[in-house]
């Protein structure tokens, strides 16, 4: 009989122990299910903290930029609507100095290269003054400069040319000063004079520029 009652017993103490096993274990699972999933949780927390503040200052930035460009267009038809332009010219007019200021801006520093119109606009000036043109020469290097990289800041570059004349005397002073009058901004690098009875003929090699359009650069962040 006492056996059969420890016996008893011990089933009932197994029993337990199998119990509290089995709560031990479902409780550490929990455990640690929390603790993992609480970390998920706040690294996910941190990640949208990031996400939040970085949206916050596209926000910001967006709006100081249509600020900028409100701006920008008001200043532009305030360019382009003088009575006079910057040559003193009329705006709507078809003369040499005339255009509106956008158009004289451009024409005096393209945003494209190009070597043709470069040369049948210093032919125009120098015709325009009477001056014997020999040859206005230079590298057509059009192919080289569409591969010139876009860029937020763009920077002119230069265009190389050289032009050879024959004049008088008295019109060779001049010369330079035409130069200086071309709506582009024309660096001289040398000058050669040689005379040839009362004519004199010149070369002179000189830079002008243009300046690539500018790129606006948009890009796109990922927040890790």
């Amino acid at each position: 009989m006492a056996d059969i009652k420890l016996s008893v017993k011990q089933l009932q103490i197994n029993k337990a122990n199998s119990q509290m096993v089995l709560i031990v274990g479902i409780a550490a699972f929990v455990i640690i299910f929390s603790l993992v999933a609480s970390k998920a949780l706040l690294s996910q927390s941190h990640y949208q903290k990031r996400v939040i503040s970085e949206k916050s200052k596209a926000v910001d930035q967006l709006k100081e930029n249509i600020g900028a460009v409100n701006s920008l267009v008001n200043s532009y038809k305030d360019f382009v609507s003088t009575p006079q332009n910057v040559l003193e010219g009329d705006p709507s007019g078809n003369g040499d100095k005339d255009g509106d200021n956008a158009k004289i801006i451009l024409d005096a520093l393209p945003s494209k290269y190009d070597f043709p119109a470069l040369a049948t606009s210093l032919e125009k000036i120098l015709s325009e003054k009477n001056f014997n043109i020999n040859s206005i020469t230079g590298t057509d290097d059009e192919i080289n400069q569409q591969k010139t990289p876009t860029s937020a800041t763009p920077t002119p570059i230069e265009i190389p040319f050289e032009i050879s004349v024959s004049g008088t005397y008295s019109s060779t002073k001049q010369l330079i000063q035409t130069l200086q009058a071309s709506i582009r901004p024309i660096k001289i690098q040398s000058v050669s004079l040689v005379a040839q009875g009362n004519n004199i003929n010149t070369t002179i090699n000189a830079i002008t520029y243009y300046q690539p359009t500018k790129d606006l650069n948009i890009t796109s962040k990922d927040i890790k």
